[in-house]
């Protein structure tokens, strides 16, 4: 409810936001518009402009025109194909009064509202099963819609809809549901590349049933025939379930060595040609595939972009001008951290075993596990969020953490 009340009064706040402090002018990406603005263009504009800005240009760039820049590929396919599909359906009886561009940004407003509302419910729905406390479920889903960064939930990013789909992913792996979990997680990796990281868990997962499976094994005497079974089939789920998870990214980088190394004839407007010319931009039909990374052994194009474009690396962003930006992500990082080390403190058994032994207090002759942020459930999501802080604190931009833990 809080996401859908937030996401209503956005526009309103937004626009007088920027009447009282304008944008200031940034050296991103800023396409030239192709159709004349009515009206109802403008008057979207002032409501929603704001969502509109920075990456945001990007994702209504590519669901109007498609990868016309190199640079373009670092935005990964799905969440611009389903603002186009939005509003050239759901949106299309507005064609007379508002162009494509303008139907794209009220279709990234709308579905953005519903995504971060459902991806709310879907980590409320996990946190019950991992924490087994209703209280700090709720507790965990009203944090989720009231962080600072819920302006990346709202405006044309993939993150609302990564957001659901992970979550969801997640709730399904938690109730051994693993081909929806595998399907949601492969198209959780076509909207954002770091869906890749996201393999771990299926990994996890299998790994833990076949210990589990062990140890129970261990005290009832189960032959050794069967548990070479067991193991072979674990064997064949880890070679086969990250192919799923990987597939959506290397389909799209086998599109962009298509795209922009094999090169067909097609048609780019003369502005967007233009605008190649006088900001260095790499087109196709411009370079003709003598891109560098085309001749690559694994032609990676999403590596090539973080490199080549925005400096993406280890310990590439420890300037001292980056020093205010590391001041800014410093409360995330120590909470982040605060919030491993204590949970390992609380755990080290646990950890050490890496959640791989059953830990069992018996009372009454059952097996009940801690409930809470100290839940057993919990250590794989602390390795992720490690993980995650770790590889953004030291290879990333670092404001990114703001956002992404």
């Amino acid at each position: 409810m809080s996401h859908v009340v937030i996401i209503f009064s956005f526009p309103s706040l937004q626009a007088l936001f920027n009447i009282l402090i304008p944008d200031h002018t940034a050296d991103a990406f800023s396409p030239p518009r192709l159709s004349q603005s009515g009206f109802g263009d403008r008057l979207l504009e002032w409501l929603l402009g704001g969502l509109s800005r920075w990456d945001a240009e990007h994702f209504l760039f590519i669901a109007e025109h498609g990868y016309v820049y190199e640079h373009n590929c670092a935005f990964f396919p799905l969440f611009p194909l389903s603002l186009r599909v939005a509003a050239e359906t759901a949106l299309w009886p507005f064609r007379d009064f508002l162009c494509l561009r303008s139907r794209l940004l009220l279709s990234a407003a709308l579905l953005n509202s519903l995504f971060s509302a459902l991806a709310s419910w879907a980590l409320y729905e996990l946190s019950c099963l991992v924490l087994q406390c209703r209280r700090r479920a709720f507790l965990s889903a009203i944090l989720f819609c009231l962080t600072p960064a819920n302006i990346f939930m709202a405006a044309a990013y993939s993150e609302s809809m990564f957001a659901l789909l992970v979550f969801g992913a997640m709730w399904q792996l938690e109730k051994g549901q693993h081909w929806a979990s595998i399907l949601l997680f492969s198209l959780a990796t076509g909207v954002r590349s770091n869906g890749l990281i996201n393999a771990g868990f299926l990994l996890y997962s299998q790994t833990k049933h076949f210990a589990f499976q062990l140890q129970a094994n261990a005290r009832t005497g189960v032959k050794q025939l069967q548990v070479a079974g067991h193991f072979l089939s674990l064997i064949a789920s880890l070679a086969v379930m990250p192919v799923f998870v990987f597939l959506p990214f290397a389909l799209f980088q086998f599109y962009a060595y298509c795209r922009f190394c094999k090169p067909d004839e097609y048609a780019v407007p003369g502005p967007l040609l233009q605008l190649a010319i006088d900001k260095g931009y790499r087109v196709a039909t411009l370079n003709n595939g003598e891109q560098p990374w085309c001749s690559w052994d694994i032609p990676v194009l999403y590596a090539y972009i973080q490199e080549a474009y925005w400096n993406v690396g280890f310990l590439r962003y420890f300037e001292p001008k980056q020093i205010p930006n590391f001041l800014l992500a410093l409360p995330a990082f120590l909470l982040g951290s605060w919030a491993g080390w204590w949970y390992v403190t609380a755990n080290p058994w646990h950890c050490l075993t890496l959640g791989l032994m059953k830990r069992k207090t018996w009372i009454k002759g059952e097996d009940k596990s801690a409930a809470g942020f100290s839940a057993p459930g919990v250590f794989v999501y602390m390795v992720h969020a490690a993980a995650l802080q770790l590889f953004g604190t030291f290879c990333m931009h670092v404001q990114v953490s703001l956002g992404g833990f």
